[in-house]
């Protein structure tokens, strides 16, 4: 008998009449209101926490594999508007968070850039340090992270 769950189990859904999917609602009420707002310092080592293990757990091989994940799983549209031996910067498109009303210089999509962070070591081999720096929520067109190789 299993005492851990592993990414694979969770495609094993057997809900007859509500199927695989919950609503975004959801989704954003569970992680701005649950996490963001009621844990201490906006929920932010808890999402570090839970986004690396959740990265380190997808099954991908390749960067490319990890942007081809994110759309799949929808949690945006990434692409890679920089890269070089250093790092890369990662632009998120049609993110969870588009559309929440703007609060200026707010943050909240951490969990996103924790499983990327988790994603790019199991690949890599490589410790990264990802780092939101543009979210839908501050007013920006669309959210980015940094993210820094051998940190």
């Amino acid at each position: 008998m299993k005492d851990t769950f592993e990414f694979a189990d969770m495609k094993s859904i057997a809900r007859d009449k509500l199927g695989d999917q919950v609503p975004l609602e959801l989704f954003r009420t569970i992680r701005l209101i649950g996490m963001y707002q009621a844990l201490p310092m906006g929920g932010k080592s808890t999402t570090a926490t839970i986004g690396r293990k959740i990265g380190e757990s997808l099954p991908v091989s390749s960067v490319e594999d990890i942007l081809r994940m994110f759309e799949e799983l929808k949690i945006g549209i990434p692409s890679i508007v920089h890269q070089d031996e250093k790092g890369m910067r990662i632009a998120v498109d049609d993110c969870f968070c588009e559309g929440l009303p703007v609060l200026e210089g707010k943050m909240v999509c951490d969990l996103e850039g924790a499983i990327l962070e988790g994603a790019l070591h199991r690949v890599t081999g490589r410790a990264a340090r990802v780092r939101e720096v543009k979210c839908n929520v501050s007013g920006d067109d669309r959210c980015e992270y940094e993210v820094r190789y051998g940190v």
